[in-house]
């Protein structure tokens, strides 16, 4: 049996995973956390086999919470499970010790996949994962291109995001982006999201502004 806990601050979505995983046989999800503090004491609690964490949470982020049990919980393994497919995340989620990585639209069968894999020892990383990684880690250049891109971006923007600046300037709505990117009308709606938040702005023109003040496209 794989003991899991899960960690993610929606509900819904921490409701979904565990109803997927109800009628499998040999997983079973134990507890629950949702941000990255209560995470870390429920690992306490209960010891799992594995951690499925998302990256962006409360209290402390997915990343913080998979370098802390890397140091202090390394019987239990993590698989970060996530909407963002950036290098950014995909490298730091790496640096931090975790054991897989996988996109949140991911299929059932590719999940089962990753959760037994990484259970048992292994490590799974999604197929544009594991292209990031070998041209990051195997050509050792993922330290130096994160600080050259911190140096001339302030925001620290992922690719994705840039990709999704660039199409908001363009006007385009969350489907016009969905279609484009080829990823799914929700996680484009969240990207657009969070690149607003991220840049503090409330609406296009204060995004277009900045834009052109930071040069970031």
């Amino acid at each position: 049996m794989i003991n899991v806990v899960l960690a993610d601050d929606h509900e819904l979505v921490r409701n979904g995973i565990k109803a997927l995983l109800e009628d499998e046989q040999g997983v079973e999800v134990i507890d629950e956390a949702s941000d990255g503090k209560e995470a870390l004491e429920v690992l306490t609690r209960t010891n799992p086999d594995l951690l499925i964490v998302d990256i962006r949470m409360p209290e402390l982020n997915g990343i913080e919470v998979v370098t802390e049990v890397a140091k202090k919980h390394k019987n239990v393994k993590t698989l970060v499970l996530s909407m963002h497919d950036s290098e950014e995340y995909v490298v730091k989620a790496i640096q931090a010790g975790a054991d897989g990585y996988l996109l949140k639209g991911a299929s059932k069968e590719e999940f089962l996949k990753a959760i037994t894999k990484v259970a048992s020892g292994g490590k799974y990383f999604t197929g544009d994962v594991s292209a990031i990684i070998m041209n990051n880690f195997v050509n050792g250049n993922a330290s130096t291109k994160s600080k050259k891109e911190s140096a001339k971006d302030p925001f620290n923007l992922t690719k994705r995001e840039k990709q999704i600046l660039s199409l908001v300037l363009q006007l385009k709505n969350n489907k016009d982006i969905a279609d484009e990117l080829q990823i799914s009308r929700r996680t484009a709606e969240v990207h657009r999201f969070n690149l607003m938040k991220k840049l503090e702005v409330k609406n296009i023109m204060e995004l277009s502004n900045k834009a052109k003040e930071y040069q970031l496209v």
